[in-house]
Formats: C-alpha cells, sequence, structure tokens
C-alpha cells in the first residue's frame, strides 16, 4: 500500500510525543501527520520503566505515564491522537529509507510517503552478544529500554524475591535498577570496570557518598573489572557470572546496564553523522533539507559550550523534539535551539540534578555527611558545570540561571564556602563581564583578567578608543584628548570628549 503524508515520525518514544503535541499547536491539519513506532504503545515518558514502574508498591503502569505528563502538559493517550487526526502505525517497523525519493517502507510492505520527515528513533540497550558474551538472550537476563524489557524485568524480579542480583554497569541504568532490585528485596551485586559508579559524570567524591549509601542498603560493589562470562544451566538460566579478574559471583538474574547505540543505520550513507548520531544544525534539520532528526541520535550545536553534542537524556529528547517542529511550521520566525545540558536522576530518598559541563576544576561544597551538597565546575576561570544532591526548586532554577551567564569564577575558594548560596547571588544579581576600565569617573567595576584575555582587552580597547577620538576631531576641531595608562592587568582610557558627547 502506497500512502501520503506530510508529516511523518518515525520512532515511537518520548521525542515522539513531545513532537505529535507541539504540532498540534501549530495548527497541523488532520490526516498531515503520521508516527511509525516499532513498539505496541503510543508513546510513553521512558525514565518511568527505570523508576515507578519497578516500584513493588503502587507501580507505574500505563496509560498513567504517556507522554507529555512529564512536562505536566497533556496526556496523549491513544485517544488523544484519534482526536488530533494523527495517524499511529504501531507494533510495525521501517525496514529501508530513501532520503531522495523521501520514502520508507514498512516490514509490512507499505510504502509512506513525506514532505517533512523527524528521525525519532533513539537508542537500544548494548546486549551482551555485542561484546562477545554469551547468555544474552537467557530467560533470566534483562535489559531495561523499553516497556517489553520493564515488563519481563518486573516479573523476573518477583519469582526471584529474597535471591540475588547481578547488575552488570555502574551507570544510569545499572544504579536505578539496582535501587529498583534491593526495594523488591534482592540482594544485589554491582560489577564495573571503572573505579567509581557513574563515572562520565561523577566525581570520585560525588560517587563514594553514593556508593556508601547504596552498601548501607545491602548493594556489594565490584569495581575495577567486567564480566567474563555467564554460567547457564540446562534449563538455559544464568546461575552465575565469571569475571575477568578470576572470581566467581552466584546470581538468581542478571540486569545488564553496559550503554546503548543509537538507531540510526536506516539512514547511513544518506545523511552527514557526528559523534555516533547525525549531524544537525541548530533547527534540528539533517544535511538533507527536508530531514530532521531529534533526541538521542542528534548530534546539534550546543551554543552554551561552543561546540556538537550528542545527549542522551529525556530533556534533550523533549527539548530537540519541540524545537523541530517549531523550525519546521515556523522556520522565519524560529530561533536557534539554545540547549542547557541536564541530567537527572531520583533513587532511594535521594534526588539529584546536574546543570552544563562537567569539565576543568571541581569544587565541592556541602555536607557531604548530611542530605545536601553539590559540586561545581569551573573551567577557564569560569562557572560551567553544577552538581546538586538535595536541592529544593530554587536552587536548582538559580543553577541553571548562573550556568547559562557562565560568570567569572578566580576564587575556588569563594565557591566551597558559600555553595549553592553563590548561584542564588548570581541570579539576584547577574555578575558584568570583564570590561575595560574606561574613564576617571566612579568605582572600579572591573575584573582582573588573565593575560592572554587582557591583551585582547587592551587591544580592543585602543582601537575603540581611538576611534571615538577620531570621530571627536570629525565632529569638533578642538576639546578632545585620549591618554592611556596600563596597571596591574588593567587598561585605563581616560577621553575627553567635546560638548557633543556631553
Amino acid at each position: 500500500m502506497w500512502r501520503d503524508f506530510v508529516y511523518v515520525i518515525v520512532g515511537g518514544g518520548v521525542a515522539a510525543g513531545y513532537a505529535a503535541l507541539e504540532f498540534t499547536k501549530k495548527g497541523v491539519s488532520h490526516g498531515q501527520l503520521c508516527i511509525i513506532s516499532d513498539e505496541a504503545v503510543a508513546p510513553y515518558e521512558r525514565p518511568a520503566l527505570s523508576k515507578g514502574f519497578l516500584f513493588p508498591e503502587a507501580p507505574a503502569r500505563l496509560p498513567g505515564f504517556h507522554t507529555c505528563v512529564g512536562a505536566n502538559e497533556e496526556k496523549l493517550t491513544p485517544n488523544w491522537y484519534t482526536e488530533h487526526g494523527i495517524e499511529l502505525i504501531l507494533g510495525t517497523r521501517v525496514v529501508s529509507a530513501d532520503t531522495r525519493l523521501k520514502t520508507l517502507l514498512t516490514a509490512t510492505g507499505d510504502t509512506i510517503t513525506y514532505k517533512y520527515l523527524i528521525i525519532a528513533t533513539g537508542a537500544r540497550a548494548l546486549k551482551l552478544d555485542e561484546i562477545g558474551i554469551n547468555g544474552s538472550n537467557a530467560e533470566n537476563v534483562c535489559y531495561l529500554r523499553d516497556l517489553a524489557d520493564a515488563t519481563k524485568l518486573v516479573n523476573m524480579m518477583r519469582m526471584c524475591t529474597g535471591g540475588t542480583a547481578i547488575v552488570i554497569g555502574g551507570g544510569y541504568i545499572g544504579m536505578e535498577c539496582a535501587a529498583s532490585l534491593v526495594m523488591n528485596k534482592i540482594k544485589v551485586t554491582m560489577v564495573f570496570p571503572g573505579s567509581y559508579c557513574m563515572g562520565r559524570l561523577f566525581s570520585p567524591k560525588i560517587a563514594r557518598y553514593y556508593e556508601d549509601f547504596y552498601k548501607s542498603k545491602g548493594v556489594n560493589f565490584i569495581k575495577g573489572t567486567s564480566l567474563s562470562s555467564l554460567v547457564i544451566n540446562l534449563d538455559g538460566k544464568v546461575t552465575g557470572a565469571k569475571l575477568q579478574d578470576g572470581r566467581y559471583v552466584h546470581a538468581d538474574m542478571v540486569v545488564v546496564g553496559i550503554g546503548a547505540r543509537p538507531n540510526t543505520s536506516l539512514f547511513e550513507g544518506q545523511l552527514t553523522f557526528e559523534n555516533g548520531g547525525i549531524q544537525v544544525n541548530s533547527q534540528m534539520q539533517s544535511s538533507k533539507t527536508s530531514v530532521y532528526a531529534v533526541g538521542d541520535i542528534a548530534s546539534f550545536p550546543v551554543k552554551l559550550f561552543g561546540n556538537t553534542r550528542r545527549l542522551e537524556h529525556v530533556d534533550a529528547a523533549r527539548k530537540t523534539a519541540k524545537h523541530a517542529v517549531c523550525a519546521i511550521m515556523e522556520p522565519k520566525t524560529t530561533s536557534d535551539f539554545d540547549y542547557m545540558p541536564f541530567f537527572y536522576s531520583r533513587v532511594f530518598s535521594l534526588s539529584w540534578q546536574f546543570y552544563g559541563d562537567n569539565v576543568g576544576e571541581v569544587v565541592h561544597f556541602g555536607d557531604f555527611s548530611g542530605t545536601k551538597f553539590g559540586a561545581y565546575w569551573v573551567n577557564d576561570n569560569r562557572l560551567v558545570g553544577c552538581f546538586l544532591e538535595g536541592g529544593g526548586n530554587e536552587d536548582y532554577v538559580a543553577i541553571a540561571d548562573a550556568i547559562r551567564l557562565k560568570p567569572v569564577v578566580l576564587d575556588l575558594g569563594e565557591l566551597e564556602r558559600k555553595g549553592v548560596d553563590f548561584v542564588l547571588a548570581v541570579r539576584q544579581k547577574p555578575p558584568v563581564s570583564p570590561t575595560v576600565c574606561c574613564g576617571g569617573g566612579g568605582g572600579d567595576s572591573s575584573v582582573p583578567l588573565k593575560k592572554g584575555v587582557y591583551l585582547w582587552y587592551a587591544a580592543s580597547g585602543i582601537v575603540v578608543a581611538a576611534s571615538a577620538a577620531a570621530f571627536a576631531y570629525w565632529y569638533a576641531d578642538s576639546g578632545s584628548s585620549l591618554s592611556i595608562d596600563m596597571d596591574r592587568g588593567k587598561v585605563w582610557l581616560h577621553l575627553t570628549l567635546p560638548r557633543l558627547f556631553q
């Protein structure tokens, strides 16, 4: 069957739901939009799978976490799509795509054409067999990426209550699943090659806090080694794991969280790739102008840091999806995407958020023996990132605002002493950017600059002052003068202008 649509979204995850809602806000007509998903259910909030869905008491279940409840917007149930004239093609895989002819071929043999395509295929869980480990499909080996994975994991936890589990991996999925396993009365051993958990984001000191907390809940950590093989009995079930350091760990079940891979194979050789994903511009537009990419697969410019990144997180999925729709529907009025990198997690009674970038020098603050603490990252004398555990809404809003401003930080000790109060103060009174100290008036509002920056500002100041003096001379043949002083890393420009400028 040959079917035509104006807008097609490939992929049925978080990004698809938020894009659909944005399309309706922008006035998409009935019958113009189609979503193709290999999942059997309408788009849902994926973070619920590693949190509420796994809880032993009052667990989250659909339709309770369909998009877009994660951002306090409408809950898009299957009926919502019908009411808005949006075609949901569920349980269907796209087997090939032709971006030149603007066609998609599904596994059912349908050919679907589009005027605009949004690729929202997300990422898939990396399987053990992809890294040379047997037993990937054993009955009691679990992953967590979609609803089917989560359902299998819940069923397996019920069967293993009072038993033991091995969690392979110390990242997001590993940490959140380990917490849920403990809540389901299962004894957990975590195995990962790094020297501490959440190595891509945490500092060693932050990681130590969470590891100690997990240990207090009965979790055992085996760090600095990896899985070598799984031991499987005649019934096809895993009974334990052999580690590369020679140790053996018994297990009634295994949860694997060793990373994800973007689902981009349909478009290899047709679009430009970067950072393992599809390269897009600040409008989420790929190298083919009719094709947009969002969510986990999109490598997009992060204006705040002046580079391109591919961010696997729900917040980026939501916001890139909405921006792509705006760019398609209102191209003349949609500004460049200006994203603040953001990550968060909730485990046990703990809850943290991170904004910005974790590069440069790290400065810890707060009470690491209590419930509220954090860290700042300072790079090239600028505040670029902040992590906070146990903060309130005002704290997190202030952190986000401050990181956007990237204030100059010359005293790292001040950050340690003030903690969250530093960003609260920045929010109330945004810092003045480093400037050349001009003229003989008022107080000194200058900020000492590093040598390279100082020389640039000095040169710039001279050029500006010379231009101003020349301008003054053009309009008045006397009464203007210019003098330049350099003192303690500052440039002082003393400019007297004729009455025209007074």
